[in-house]
């Protein structure tokens, strides 16, 4: 189906830029992978994964790397076209 594969895009393209603005902040932050794996409790990997904009993560798990680092997930209305 189309409209299936279109969101599947928009969801992967948004795990990509959550995981360069974790990337950013940390790197802002002069955080390691490894500091910031320590402060979130989870794996260097984990963190790997993150940044990587892996779209399988846990999400217990990136909520814990985003509060690490003093960002936050927010859920909006979407406006469709």
């Amino acid at each position: 189906m189309i409209v299936l594969k279109e969101v599947e895009e928009t969801v992967a393209q948004t795990l990509i830029e959550i995981g360069q603005q974790v990337r950013d902040r940390r790197q802002s932050l002069r955080l390691t992978q490894a500091g910031l794996a320590d402060l979130a409790d989870c794996s260097t990997r984990f963190v790997g994964m993150v940044e990587g904009g892996k779209p399988t993560v846990r999400l217990d798990k990136l909520l814990d790397v985003l509060e690490a680092v003093g960002l936050e997930l927010r859920a909006t209305v979407r406006t469709v076209p």
